[in-house]
Formats: structure tokens, C-alpha cells, sequence
């Protein structure tokens, strides 16, 4: 997975704009960051999770995922190393971020589309 990948994915998500954060490119829905690219280096992205969803795609998938470290990470910050990621496993993981922040109005719509 690239990072142009990525970054294709998580802007196909309904309302996701691309900003920057620290440096790094990261992504929004409302104002809210759900994913970057770029840290700690250009291979890896993260994903905004529960700490419950991190726990289960990192065991699922330790050579993809893994906490960001410190109290980021205890959060459910996860990092995806993006040379391991093929595209259903880094869609879900999007999905799941994005979904995690997106404003409950916007998670009802989409969930009416999605019918």
C-alpha cells in the first residue's frame, strides 16, 4: 500500500478532507482528525480506534498494525505500516476511524445511503 493509497481511501470516505497536522498530512471529517500519513516515518499511517477495535486488529494482524506509542496508543491511536496493508484491510481500518469520529448526523445519513 503507498501512501497515494492512502490517501485515496480516506478521501473517499463521505465528507473526509485532507489537512495538515505537526507536518504531517492528516484526515478529517467535520473538524475532527481520523487518520495521518507520515509518522513516524513515510511507511506508516494510524487510525483513530477504539481501544477495543485497536486490540483486536493488532492480534488479528501484528505485522500491519500496532499502538502508536505512549498515551496515544493507550487511546486506541494505532499505526499501519502501509508496505504490509492490502486495500479491504486498510479500507476497514478507515471505515473504522472514520466512523469513530464522524458526527452522529453524518453517520445516520450515511447509514441511509448504504441501504
Amino acid at each position: 500500500m503507498s501512501q497515494s493509497r492512502f490517501r485515496r481511501v480516506a478521501l473517499s470516505l463521505p465528507d473526509a478532507i485532507e489537512g495538515s497536522h505537526r507536518g504531517h498530512a492528516d484526515f478529517r471529517v467535520g473538524k475532527r482528525i481520523f487518520a495521518t500519513l507520515g509518522y513516524p516515518d513515510d511507511g506508516w499511517g494510524m487510525v483513530k480506534l477504539t481501544p477495543e477495535q485497536q486490540s483486536v486488529l493488532v492480534e488479528a494482524e501484528p505485522d500491519i498494525f500496532r499502538p502508536v506509542p505512549g498515551g496515544w496508543g493507550r487511546q486506541g491511536n494505532t499505526n499501519v505500516r502501509l508496505a504490509k496493508a492490502d486495500q479491504a484491510t486498510l479500507q476497514g481500518a478507515l471505515t473504522l476511524a472514520w466512523t469513530n469520529i464522524a458526527p452522529k448526523s453524518l453517520l445516520k445519513l450515511h447509514q441511509k445511503m448504504a441501504r
